[in-house]
């Protein structure tokens, strides 16, 4: 006899997934309960103190993703969520010397590109339109369920709703859709551009969290993953949260307990309990079981399905499947405390260098880099020369930093998560953090005599303490065979599981990774109408 459910819903996972899902079932009065293992709501999206006296984002590190749904709808400004938008240039050191300037006006960047090819400055309007036109489609797609590949009559109806809408583009927006989510960033560029520094630049957004060569197919849909969002509703722009990401998930902390909904801390989940093939709940990794008319996860496909539960309740199929989910972004963490700004070659003096330091700093100078970067890591190494992507948002939030010193979020690529030769990330992160220093050294020559402190996350850090298996910052790769109706697996794609009452609500799922809040938004509202509509087993 099935014991009585403590909880409507619990939720594996305080993520900002989880916390999205939890607050929107709390608004629709259901009973939920969120079980987070760290100490600290967030997952991912956490700001913490990492040196004395300076805090930063530790993994996730920009806005602009979040969707204006999920911001509206859980009241996040009223619970203290402020995001700045950014406004300064992007760099792009050059190892040559010099740098590309890429400011937020498309009018300045046409002008900064005629300094490198005229024929490109020309070309890149209709490029940067092209790209939009793509965002948009996949935009209309994000609050919508995927359809079941297999399934009924609702799930036609989706696939000739998608058809449709294809159906009525133009005959080049058809063509370019289709490229972009086939062709590799490498060979797209190819057709546009022939400055080796403005492919870099615009490849850098294909290879974010991805651990693929440029000329890998279907790159280039990555970059169009993180074109499609919004900040302030202003289209494509990139901002950062006051206080750093945390910010953004202690919001929706806050936003969902209002509405009545629990969250515990320390609380590792180490089994989903099954009965007759229905999820009734968690059990703790100190014993405690809790049980639940449903179960929501907020973790990776992988961690759920082969850490999570016992086998012998889901279909060999099923588990082959997810076996051979990939999860491996290639990245690595750092965060710096700076006792003043960096120096970058090819700016004047520190005045002249605060509006691009304001932006994004990125080291990737061509296509070549990029490939070569892969290919050192593919081998089970690190890059030699890896890509860097540096933000220091002290220069927009004065709250990370001491007066007078900084922060600064290196994002870097490619690092493999399986090193050869028996080796352990334990054992080297050191070496590679010194090496990534060294790195940013030789652009910015001051720049390792100004570290104070640092933060360092390599892929093993990653999986070991936010659960992203891999390494995987998108809770798998967003790859053309890994997205919409086969994300996580065909039949699978509705964010329910392959047993009754149990649910996924995290970046594994429709439209993946990022900060967006949509698969807890989306996953919400199907557990919200099994709920009303009483499909939930008894």
């Amino acid at each position: 006899m099935t014991s009585r459910a403590e909880h409507d819903v619990v939720i594996i996972g305080g993520g900002h997934n989880g916390l999205t899902t939890a607050g929107y079932l709390a608004r629709a009065g259901l009973k939920t309960l969120v079980l987070e293992r760290r100490g600290i709501v967030g997952g991912a999206a956490v700001t913490e103190e990492f040196y004395p006296g300076f805090r930063n984002s530790v993994c996730s590190y920009v806005v602009g993703l979040l969707h204006p749904n999920v911001i509206r709808d859980l009241e996040l400004a009223a619970h203290g969520l402020d995001i700045i938008e950014r406004t300064g240039t992007t760099l792009l050191p050059l190892p040559e010397g010099g740098a590309m300037f890429i400011p937020p006006s498309i009018e300045g960047t046409e002008r900064e590109i005629q300094r490198f090819s005229p024929r490109d400055a020309e070309r890149y309007r209709a490029f940067q339109d092209e790209i939009r036109s793509a965002a948009d489609i996949i935009r209309d797609t994000l609050l919508e369920t995927p359809p079941n590949l297999g399934g009924g009559f609702g799930d036609l109806l989706s696939l000739l709703k998608m058809g449709n809408r294809f159906r009525k583009l133009s005959t080049s927006k058809q063509e370019s859709f289709v490229k972009l989510m086939t062709m590799s960033i490498g060979d797209y560029l190819n057709e546009w551009f022939e400055c080796d520094p403005l492919k870099g630049h615009l490849a850098w957004d294909s290879i974010v969290g991805n651990m693929v060569s440029p000329y890998h197919p279907g790159s280039a849909y990555v970059l169009i993953h993180h074109v499609f969002g919004e900040t302030n509703g202003k289209k494509g722009v990139w901002g950062h949260a006051r206080g750093g990401m945390g910010a953004i998930t202690q919001a929706m902390a806050r936003s969902a307990e209002a509405k009545g909904a629990e969250i515990r801390v320390n609380s590792p989940v180490r089994e989903v309990i099954v009965e007759k093939g229905v999820a009734r709940g968690v059990v703790l990794e100190d014993g405690t079981a809790i049980r639940a008319r449903a179960v929501a996860a907020n973790v990776g496909p992988k961690l759920l399905y082969l850490r999570m539960m016992d086998r012998s309740y889901l279909d060999s199929e099923f588990i082959r499947q997810i076996e051979s989910w990939r999860c491996r972004s290639g990245t690595f963490r750092m965060n710096v405390a700076l006792s003043e700004l960096p120096r970058f070659d090819g700016l004047d003096n520190i005045d002249n260098s605060v509006e691009p330091l304001n932006g994004g700093i990125h080291i990737c100078s061509s296509l070549d880099y990029l490939e070569r970067a892969y290919d050192d890591a593919k081998r089970g190494e690190w890059s030699k020369e890896p890509l860097v992507s540096m933000i220091i948002p002290s220069l927009c939030d004065d709250s990370l930093a001491p007066a007078g010193h900084h922060v600064a979020s290196l994002f870097c690529q490619h690092f493999n998560p399986q090193l050869a030769g028996g080796r352990t990330w334990d054992e080297v992160k050191e070496e590679v953090a010194d090496h990534v220093i060294a790195t940013v050294n030789r652009y910015a020559p001051n720049f390792q005599s100004t570290i104070l402190g640092r933060q360092v996350l390599s892929p093993l850090d990653l999986e070991r303490e936010f659960g992203l298996v891999g390494g995987d910052i998108f809770h798998g790769a967003l790859h053309l065979d890994q997205l919409w109706a086969l994300r996580p697996a065909a039949g699978y794609a509705q964010y329910r599981g392959p047993l009754r009452n149990l649910y996924m609500c995290g970046s594994g799922t429709h439209p993946g990774g990022g900060v967006t809040g949509v698969p807890g938004h989306n996953a919400a509202r199907e557990i919200i109408t099994d709920f009303r509509k009483r499909r939930l087993a008894a």
